[in-house]
């Protein structure tokens, strides 16, 4: 692309951290083979989409998004529609027929080929699929993260081995495959040195780390901890995504003694019904998912729990509601989010029998929503008079002070810490804030 005008592109993300990773990825490349970008999608010559096919409203998010993009491959700018990430990778059949406007779908192995397919396109003007390929982790160097430049996210592994019945990561994503610490450490140096001061690990199953490269099958997750832990401009690290039954005794006494990982686990119970764990094809049961969050608790230093609840599971009765919903009542959790089953093909639960409706779904969902207000706002009063260490990241116009988090908050997903301030705060630093109430969900306070 020497001696011409670099084409625009304008990329959208849709789904969750790991599918930000994998277009983070192909933004290198792009950047790497001539290309700028633009927010503006009525500006770019090239428009890509990386896909998120999770759950139904997961997809419907992914369609809806497609069809708008086609507007400007119709009418605008745009001469070069791609759709890629896990939609075309389970659904490119469907895809393929429903839209015409699409010139190049690729699949979640062929990132690191987005320039070369581009050129293909350009040259023939044929549509391309490129949906093919061994399961692999793209390497790039200096990642061109779309995050605030203080922390990023750090993908350990890809694919998953764990087959719940509700899932179709597996289908979609394979096997559980593990990347070097020696390059995850490298590649977290990086990031560290162009300004993250907090890494946020993410896989599928981050406490599974390690059991596919490990002679013994014993999982790595604290000795990548511990060697991430020597990087010097880095602050926090925080993991996101653990299986509740490899949370070990190992991790926990490394978490209390380790000032750079951060008391923070995301943790997805999803119910706590034996009779539905046991359906979920959960590798846990109910007395030890109450043991392991009293074992919590219980540390010397407090921890945030975050997780997720799923209500309408089939076969799920009233019975196994209420036990649900008593849990969430008497073991308060920090931060917690709820969504209804899905029934996805091509999975075991969709074939199981006394599937819930969506009335008794919303019902429920309802129910637990209300109660989690309560408990959280509960939960926040314990901070009250004392002081939190906060990453700053903004101000909040409307309510006149400055915002950030804690080490008990995970950004975008959780509450924020909002503060007032006599100095300048900048972005990215961290500062003392004495919480003084609580508002909501979130927790107010001043610089100390």
């Amino acid at each position: 692309m020497k001696n011409e005008k670099k084409k625009l592109v304008g990329v959208i993300s849709l789904g969750c951290d790991k599918n930000r990773v994998d277009t983070e990825h192909m933004l290198t490349f792009l950047s790497e083979g001539g290309y700028a970008f633009t927010s503006d999608p009525s500006k770019a010559e090239i428009i890509i989409i990386n896909t998120c096919g999770f759950i139904a409203n997961a997809r419907k998010e992914s369609m809806d998004t497609i069809f708008e993009m086609c507007e400007y491959k119709r009418l605008g700018s745009c001469k070069k529609l791609v759709v890629t990430g896990c939609m075309p990778q389970k659904w490119l059949k469907e895809m393929r027929k429903d839209l015409p406007e699409v010139d190049i779908f690729m699949g979640i192995n062929q990132y690191e080929n987005i320039v070369s397919l581009l050129d293909q396109s350009y040259k023939d003007g044929q549509r391309i699929i490129a949906v093919d390929g061994k399961p692999h982790e793209s390497k790039v160097k200096n990642r061109m993260i779309t995050t605030p430049n203080h922390y990023a996210y750090l993908k350990i592994a890809d694919g998953c081995d764990n087959y719940c019945t509700f899932c179709t990561i597996p289908y979609i994503r394979g096997s559980y495959r593990s990347r070097s610490i020696k390059e995850l450490v490298e590649e977290a140096t990086d990031l560290a040195n162009n300004g993250a001061h907090e890494i946020i690990l993410v896989a599928q199953d981050v406490t599974r780390y390690g059991t596919d490269l490990s002679k013994d099958g014993k999982p790595q997750l604290v000795d990548l901890i511990r060697e991430l832990s020597k990087i010097q401009n880095l602050k926090w690290i925080r993991l996101l995504y653990c299986y509740p039954e490899l949370i070990t005794d190992e991790l926990l006494d490394e978490m209390m003694n380790n000032e750079k990982l951060c008391n923070y686990l995301d943790i997805p119970f999803q119910h706590v019904s034996n009779g539905i764990l046991k359906r979920m094809n959960r590798h846990i049961d109910h007395d030890g998912v109450v043991e392991l969050v009293k074992k919590i608790k219980a540390l010397p230093q407090p921890v945030a729990i975050r997780t997720t609840f799923m209500v309408g599971f089939p076969g799920e009765t009233d019975d196994d509601f209420l036990e649900l919903y008593n849990f969430i009542k008497n073991e308060p959790l920090t931060h917690v989010g709820f969504f209804a089953y899905s029934r996805e093909e091509g999975t075991a639960a969709a074939t199981l029998p006394n599937q819930v409706s969506e009335r008794t779904k919303q019902k429920r969902l309802i129910k637990l929503v209300k109660l989690q207000r309560k408990v959280v706002k509960k939960e926040n009063r314990k901070w009250v008079g004392k002081t939190l260490e906060v990453c700053y990241e903004g101000i909040d116009y409307s309510k006149a002070r400055f915002f950030g988090r804690s080490q008990y908050q995970s950004p975008e997903i959780d509450t924020l810490v909002y503060f007032k301030s006599s100095e300048r705060a900048d972005i990215g630093e961290f500062y003392n804030i004495k919480i003084k109430r609580v508002k909501d969900y979130d927790l107010y306070g001043d610089k100390v």
